[in-house]
């Protein structure tokens, strides 16, 4: 099955969900094009997801998947907090901060019944998951309404796993990818591979459609990607330099220059390992930490760091999140970059 019988869609492209750098605009301006435009809710409250999905709809009639993260809520442990402001306080003094005012809490809230209410007076084209997947129960309503269930997998058996859960189609997602890794059966990177040697054996081991992610930058890769089985595509960090993204003027310099060039999994932004440009908080403390709290509680104490270091124009403490391939970054409006990626499909 291709991606446009699976989701009613023009040309095999979704925009890739990006939480902090998009909002309802990228989305709209995508499925306006023929794609697959994306609406990331992992930062948004019930309300908030009303109010985007209202401004979708204002731009556009096209088909829109909304994301959302399905982490286990870890509680506050102040041992864990405590150490982590320990390795950090360097950077408290160096910036004048007061550690204090770091708030512990989760800021990203998993997938759950309050945003299913939403989801339901809108039954979005498609609805997807990072993390795994919610309670069937929760799934199982989704799908009742029609949505497309989408949902990612970074191994093999995480999509075996997926599909005897019933999703409609596994978005493979390669090591080369930006942002957070999808992974949830394993922490374990050693088991994270690239695309191309990823998506054939997801293809082989799986019933449902397959949408190849990671690396993907170019109609050259959509063609590699439908060449080894692929149903269709999911590209994000091509899509960050788009005039409809909203992506920091710290975080648009970075994939401008040669930094782009170097991105690591890093779990100091958030506590989960997620890919981006190398900046000054990756090379000094190195990408992982042990002593960073569990996502998404790692959060608020980078935040101070960020906030400041921002204000003075800096992304030392910034997640640059991007993938291996920025060669398709271009700062122009997302349609034109969507009929480029799908250019001769």
């Amino acid at each position: 099955m291709t991606l446009r019988s699976l989701l009613g869609v023009d040309v095999p492209v979704i925009q890739a969900p990006m939480a902090g750098s998009q909002g309802s605009a990228l989305a709209a301006a995508v499925s306006n094009a023929g794609g697959l435009g994306s609406l990331p809710a992992a930062r948004l409250t019930p309300d908030g997801l009303r109010s985007e999905l209202a401004r979708v709809r204002e731009q556009t009639s096209g088909p829109v998947n909304v994301n959302f993260f399905c982490h286990a809520q870890p509680a506050v442990a102040a041992q864990r907090e405590s150490m982590w402001r320990v390795v950090l306080e360097p950077y408290y003094r160096e910036f004048g901060i007061d550690p204090n005012q770091v708030s512990p809490g989760a800021a990203r809230v998993p997938f759950g019944p309050d945003f299913a209410d939403v989801l339901a007076e809108d039954a979005p084209a498609v609805v997807s998951f990072h993390f795994g997947l919610p309670s069937p129960d929760l799934v199982a309503r989704v799908k009742g309404w029609g949505s497309v269930v989408l949902a990612s997998a970074t191994t093999v058996e995480e999509a075996r796993w997926l599909e005897e859960r019933a999703v409609d189609a596994v978005v493979a997602q390669g090591s080369e990818a930006g942002g957070h890794r999808g992974m949830f059966l394993s922490t374990d990177l050693t088991t994270q591979v690239g695309t191309l040697a990823l998506l054939p054996q997801v293809v082989k081991a799986v019933d449902v459609p397959v949408i190849a992610a990671g690396g993907i930058a170019d109609h050259r890769g959509v063609a590699a990607a439908l060449a080894l089985g692929a149903a269709g595509v999911q590209a994000g960090t091509t899509f960050l330099l788009c005039p409809e993204a909203t992506t920091s003027a710290v975080h648009r310099a970075a994939l401008t220059t040669q930094a782009a060039r170097h991105t690591a999994l890093t779990n100091l932004f958030s506590g989960r390992p997620a890919r981006g440009i190398v900046n000054r908080l990756i090379r000094e403390l190195g990408p992982m930490r042990g002593e960073a709290p569990p996502y998404p509680l790692a959060t608020p104490a980078v935040a101070l760091l960020q906030a400041e270091a921002e204000r003075r124009g800096s992304g030392d403490f910034s997640p640059l999140w991007a993938g291996q391939n920025t060669s398709g970054c271009l700062e122009v409006p997302a349609a034109e970059l969507t009929h480029r990626l799908a250019a001769g499909f």
